[in-house]
């Protein structure tokens, strides 16, 4: 019993809080409770190269992203950029997509519509129930009208 109380001896419950007040707060460890006072000069100062917080982070298209490419016969991905009342291609704020995927999703709809693939005024009933790639009711770049 007594070699237990010679290791124990410190590990007293008050040692592990520290009296402010009327309060009793945890001691954190690897922390002095006196002044923060740093012992080199430059500990205080503020970091540096930080990003700016409040920047967006940079857009990018979808199916560049993921290294999608576009094809024909792919009905069920070119259905995502088409408007499901009039079978109109939703423009580039809506999709979101760059230039270039844009064009081709545009040409791959004319050549999927022409080959029976894809409805050419509705969207097809089995493909509504997708999940979106872009809403036209909250476009991704503000449109000039």
């Amino acid at each position: 019993m007594s070699i237990i109380r010679k290791i124990f001896s410190d590990l007293h419950v008050s040692n592990f809080y520290r009296i402010t007040g009327s309060k009793l707060l945890p001691v954190r460890v690897g922390y002095s409770t006196a002044s923060s006072t740093s012992s080199q000069p430059g500990d205080d100062l503020p970091a540096e190269n930080l990003g700016n917080p409040y920047q967006r982070e940079k857009r990018c298209c979808v199916l560049c992203k993921y290294g999608v490419e576009v094809d024909y016969k792919n009905a069920r991905l070119l259905s995502q950029f088409l408007s499901p009342f009039t079978g109109k291609v939703y423009e580039r704020n809506i999709t979101g997509l760059c230039k270039a995927k844009q064009r081709s999703v545009e040409r791959e709809i004319i050549k999927s519509q022409n080959a029976g693939y894809l409805a050419v005024m509705l969207k097809k009933v089995e493909y509504i129930r997708d999940p979106k790639l872009c809403d036209p009711n909250r476009p991704i770049r503000p449109h000039r009208y």
